[in-house]
C-alpha cells in the first residue's frame, strides 16, 4: 500500500519535473527561436538620435529650424532629476532594479490576451522594453514582438548603464505635437527649457507617452488632469516628493501653450522666409537631405535681419506700386458663407481658417461685414471692433476697376460696393500720417499678379545679406532670386563691354550706332535700339550709359561671341553660354543670384567671390564642418609688427578681370546712374554704379547696381512672361526698389569712392564724340577716363563690327527738328551730326531684339 502511494506521488513528481523541464525547454526554444537575427544592443552605445537642425542669424538669434522629427537632444546629466523621477514613476517604478522586464506585468498581459482571445493586447512594457521597441522593432502589438522586446531589454540592461537607457528613452519618446523627447516637449507645451520645468509640468509630460492625443491639455483636459494626479501620487509614494511638494503640485492648474497660458516658442521665431528656405535647399543638396533634417546641424547664416526686412518691404512696394498702376481689382477670391457670417465669433473663426499669406508687414486679413452708400464696414483679424466699426471709404477705391466674370473690366469704382460685397475676404492696411504716425483710415490691398526678386551681398566676401524671392513667401514659396531663369536683357551688356575693354578697346573708342541686317538663315534679323532711333558714331561710354543695342551688337561682333561667352562663364553668369549674337543683348536666361554675384566682381576690382548664404556649419558636437571665409592672416602668427601696421589678410582669390578694366567699367556704369537709363531713379548720397535691363516687349525688368561695398539686384516680371508695358522698364520698376533698400544699407554700412587701381592715368575726353580734351577742360560734355599706362589710346578710330551696310540704310537717322540734332567736331577735325541724347521717355534699357 505504502509502495503504491509512493509510486503514485513519485509518478506525479516525475510528471511535474518532466513538465517543468519540457516547459522550460519549450520556453527556451521559443526564446531561442525569436532571438535569432535580433540586432546587437551594443549599437546603442553609439546613440545618435535624429535632431533638429537650426539656422541662426549673424547676431546669434534663431531664424528657423528644420527636422523630420522635432527633437532636441539632451544628455542625461542635463535632464533634471524631477523629469527623470516623473517618467520613472509613470512608466517603470522598478526601473533601477528589474532585469529589463516586469514578470508580473507580463503575466497579467498574457492572461488578459487569453481571456479576450487576442482581441485585447496591452503594454505593461518597462522603459528598456520601450527603448527596444523604439530603437529596433517598430512593429505592432504581437506575441512575437513582445518576446523580442523582453529578450532585447534583458540584453540591454546587461550591456548598458541604466542612465544611458533612460537617456535614450527620454530623448526618443514621442510626446505629441510633433515633439520627440522631453526637451522638445518642454518647449512645445510650456515654452521652457528642462531646467525651468516645475514638478506639475514634469508630471504632465510623463502623462503623454501612453497616448498624447488622449491627454491633450485643452480637448482632453479632465483626462489629462486625472492622469497627472496619478503620476504625482506615484512620485509621492516613491519618495520623490515631500507631502508639501505633492499637495502644492496637485493644486496647480494645467497651464500650457495650447490653452494660451504661455506664448508659443514659435512666437520668438520670425516667419519662415525665402532666405532660410534657400539655406534649406542648398544645404540639403550639399550635405544630403537626410543629414540636414536629422543631423542636428547648427547653421550660422549671413543674413542681416534688419536689411532682410527692408528688402522685403522695398520689393513689395515696387510690385504693389506697379500692380495698382494697372488699376484692376482682383481681391482674394475667398468669400465667407452666410452661416460663417452669423456672428462675430463665427466670422473671426472662419477668417482664422482662411489660407492666406500673413507675412506682409502691416497687412491684415479682413471680411466685409456690410456695404453702405459709399463705404464698407469690415471686421479685421486680430483687431478688435470699436464703437464706430472699421470702414473702407469711397476715396480708397477710386483707383480700381473690377474684372467681371467674362474678363471685361467695369468702370472705375466710385464707392466701396463697386469692388467688394458682404462676405468678401480682403487684405487691408492701416494708412498712417508720415508726420506723426497717427491713423488715417483703412485701405484695401491685394497680392500683385506681377512677381519679382531682390538680393544683396557684400562685394568683398560674397556674403548674401538679404534675399527676397517674391512678394510673399507664404503666398508663393518659389524663390525667383535663385530658381527663376529669366532673360537679363541689357543688364548683361557690361560683360560685353568688359570683354571689349580687356581686348584693347577703351571707354573713348568710337562704335557706329547704325542699322544692322543679319541673315540668320531663317530670315533677316534687324535689331534696333529701344528708341527706334540710331545715332551714328558714338563713344563706348555712351553706348553703355544709354544702353544702345546696335552698338553692343557691333561691339560683340568685333570682339567675338566666343570671347564674350568665356567672360560670362568666368563670371558665373552661365555654365555654357551659346554664342548667338542676340545673346550679347541678354537673350539667354540666367538667375538674379548669378547676376548679382557677377556684378560683385566688377565692384571689388575683378576678384572672384563665391556667393554664400552661410558663414559656418557645425555638426551636433560643435565641430565646424563648413566655413565660407577661407582668407588667411599670415602676419597674425608673427610675434610683433611695426607700429601702426595692421596684419594683412590674404584672400588667395582668383582674378577674373584686370583691375583697370574693372575700374573703367565701374566708371562707365556710374554714368548709367548719373545720366543714363537709370538717371533720376537712384539717389544714395554715395558713389553708385549699375545697369538697367529690359527685355523685348518689356517682359523682364532688371536693375543691378553696387556701391563700394554692397551689390544688389532686382528683377520684376510675370511668372508666365508677358509684357509689363507701358512703363515697365528696368529703371522705372527696379530702380526705385534698389534705391529704397540701398538707402537703408548705406546708413548701416556706408559707402565710399571706388578704389582706383595702380597702372593707369586719367585723360579728359568729350563724352559725346570721344575726342581728347585738355586737362583744364570742363563742362557737362567732359568726362575723365582712366587709361592703362603704356597703352596710348587711339582717338578718332571708328569700328562698325564688320557689318555690311545696306545701300538704302543711312549711317544715322535724319531728324527734321533743329532741337533734335547736334553737330560735334571729332578728334580728326570733321563734323558729325547726332540725334540729340534721348530722354528716359524715349529710350529704355534696351534688351533682346
Amino acid at each position: 500500500m505504502l509502495r503504491a502511494i509512493l509510486n503514485f506521488f513519485g509518478g506525479i513528481f516525475t510528471f511535474l519535473v518532466l513538465g517543468i523541464v519540457m516547459a522550460g525547454l519549450t520556453i527556451g526554444g521559443i526564446f531561442w527561436m525569436f532571438s535569432r537575427d535580433l540586432p546587437n544592443t551594443e549599437t546603442l552605445t553609439q546613440y545618435r538620435p535624429d535632431t533638429i537642425s537650426r539656422v541662426y542669424s549673424g547676431e546669434g538669434l534663431i531664424m528657423d529650424e528644420f527636422a523630420k522629427e522635432r527633437r532636441i537632444y539632451a544628455p542625461i546629466e542635463e535632464i533634471p532629476d524631477v523629469v527623470k523621477q516623473a517618467f520613472i514613476s509613470a512608466e517603470d517604478k522598478n526601473f533601477y532594479t528589474h532585469k529589463g522586464y516586469d514578470v508580473r506585468g507580463i503575466a497579467a498581459v498574457i492572461v488578459e490576451a487569453i481571456q479576450t482571445k487576442g482581441e485585447r493586447l496591452r503594454g505593461a512594457s518597462t522603459i528598456p522594453q520601450q527603448v527596444a521597441k523604439i530603437s529596433f522593432l517598430h512593429g505592432g502589438r504581437t506575441i512575437e514582438r513582445k518576446i523580442q522586446e523582453i529578450i532585447l531589454s534583458n540584453r540591454m540592461v546587461t550591456t548598458l548603464s541604466r542612465d544611458h537607457i533612460l537617456e535614450i528613452y527620454l530623448n526618443e519618446i514621442f510626446l505629441g505635437q510633433n515633439s520627440y523627447g522631453v526637451a522638445a516637449a518642454a518647449l512645445t507645451y510650456f515654452n521652457k527649457t528642462l531646467s525651468e520645468l516645475t514638478v506639475e509640468e514634469a508630471a504632465y509630460l510623463a502623462v503623454l507617452p501612453k497616448a498624447p492625443s488622449d491627454y491633450h491639455p485643452v480637448r482632453q483636459l479632465d483626462r489629462a488632469m486625472a492622469r497627472r494626479a496619478y503620476v504625482l501620487s506615484e512620485m509621492y509614494d516613491n519618495g520623490y516628493l515631500t507631502e508639501a511638494e505633492y499637495e502644492k503640485a496637485m493644486a496647480e492648474p494645467l497651464r500650457t501653450v495650447q490653452n494660451g497660458e504661455y506664448d508659443s516658442f514659435k512666437s520668438n521665431l520670425p516667419p519662415r522666409d525665402y532666405f532660410s528656405d534657400e539655406i534649406r535647399r542648398q544645404l540639403s543638396r550639399d550635405f544630403g537631405e537626410d543629414e540636414f533634417f536629422t543631423g542636428g546641424l547648427t547653421v550660422r547664416a549671413t543674413v542681416d535681419q534688419d536689411l532682410q526686412v527692408e528688402a522685403a518691404k522695398a520689393l513689395q512696394k515696387g510690385l504693389e506700386d506697379y500692380d495698382r498702376s494697372r488699376g484692376v481689382w482682383r481681391g482674394t477670391g475667398i468669400k465667407l458663407t452666410e452661416e460663417q457670417m452669423a456672428d462675430e465669433a463665427t466670422w473671426r473663426a472662419a477668417l482664422a481658417e482662411t489660407e492666406l499669406a500673413r507675412d506682409v508687414e502691416g497687412w491684415h486679413v479682413a471680411v466685409v461685414l456690410e456695404t453702405g452708400d459709399t463705404s464698407a464696414r469690415i471686421g479685421i483679424e486680430g483687431v478688435e471692433n470699436d464703437e464706430d466699426g472699421h470702414w473702407i471709404p469711397a476715396k480708397d477705391v477710386t483707383w480700381a476697376r473690377k474684372r467681371r466674370e467674362d474678363g471685361s473690366l467695369s468702370g472705375k469704382a466710385r464707392k466701396a460696393a463697386d469692388l467688394v460685397d458682404v462676405g468678401d475676404v480682403v487684405y487691408v492696411r492701416a494708412m498712417t500720417s508720415d508726420d506723426d504716425g497717427s491713423f488715417i483710415r483703412w485701405t484695401l490691398r491685394q497680392v500683385p499678379e506681377v512677381q519679382g526678386a531682390f538680393m544683396a551681398m557684400d562685394v568683398n566676401t560674397g556674403r548674401v545679406i538679404a534675399m527676397q524671392g517674391g512678394f510673399s513667401y507664404q503666398n508663393s514659396v518659389f524663390n525667383r532670386a535663385t530658381q527663376a531663369t529669366r532673360q537679363p536683357g541689357s543688364s548683361f551688356k557690361p560683360f560685353v563691354y568688359a570683354a571689349a575693354l580687356d581686348s584693347g578697346y577703351s571707354p573713348a573708342t568710337i562704335i557706329i550706332d547704325a542699322p544692322i541686317e543679319i541673315d540668320t538663315g531663317a530670315g533677316v534679323w534687324r535689331p534696333k535700339n529701344s528708341s527706334n532711333k540710331f545715332y551714328g558714331p558714338t563713344p563706348l561710354r555712351t553706348g553703355i550709359e544709354q544702353s544702345r543695342n546696335l552698338m553692343t551688337i557691333r561691339l560683340a561682333q568685333e570682339v567675338g561671341m566666343d570671347t564674350i561667352a568665356r567672360y560670362a562663364e568666368r563670371f558665373g553668369v552661365y555654365d555654357n553660354m551659346n554664342t548667338f549674337l542676340s545673346n550679347s543683348l541678354g537673350a539667354e536666361e540666367t538667375t538674379l543670384f548669378k547676376m548679382v554675384a557677377a556684378y560683385a566682381m566688377f565692384a571689388n576690382g575683378g576678384e572672384r567671390v563665391e556667393p554664400t548664404l552661410v558663414d559656418r556649419v557645425q555638426d551636433r558636437w560643435g565641430k565646424t564642418v563648413y566655413r565660407h571665409d577661407q582668407r588667411d592672416c599670415l602676419e597674425c602668427q608673427v610675434a610683433s609688427l611695426e607700429p601702426g601696421v595692421a596684419p594683412a589678410i590674404h584672400t588667395g582669390r582668383e582674378r577674373v578681370m584686370d583691375p583697370v578694366t574693372a575700374y573703367q567699367l565701374t566708371s562707365m556704369m556710374q554714368g548709367v546712374v548719373q545720366r543714363g537709363t537709370a538717371a533720376g531713379r537712384i539717389d544714395l548720397g554715395v558713389p553708385v554704379a549699375g545697369k538697367t535691363g529690359t527685355t523685348n516687349d518689356s517682359k523682364d525688368a532688371w536693375f543691378v547696381g553696387f556701391t563700394s561695398n554692397i551689390v544688389a539686384g532686382c528683377y520684376i516680371g510675370h511668372d508666365r512672361p508677358r509684357s509689363l508695358a507701358p512703363g515697365g522698364y528696368g529703371g522705372t520698376l527696379c530702380g526705385p526698389v534698389f534705391n529704397q533698400f540701398m538707402k537703408e544699407a548705406t546708413k548701416k554700412f556706408g559707402g565710399g569712392s571706388f578704389d582706383i587701381p595702380p597702372g593707369g592715368h586719367f585723360i579728359k575726353i568729350d563724352r559725346y564724340t570721344g575726342a581728347r580734351l585738355g586737362n583744364d577742360a570742363s563742362g557737362p560734355n567732359v568726362v575723365a577716363e582712366y587709361f592703362r599706362n603704356g597703352e596710348e589710346p587711339l582717338f578718332g578710330v571708328t569700328y562698325d563690327g564688320g557689318f555690311a551696310m545696306a545701300s538704302d540704310l543711312p549711317l544715322f537717322e535724319e531728324v527734321g527738328d533743329v532741337e533734335d540734332t547736334r553737330v560735334e567736331k571729332t578728334s580728326t577735325g570733321e563734323t558729325v551730326t547726332f540725334g540729340d541724347k534721348a530722354t528716359f521717355g524715349t529710350i529704355t534699357s534696351g534688351g533682346e531684339y
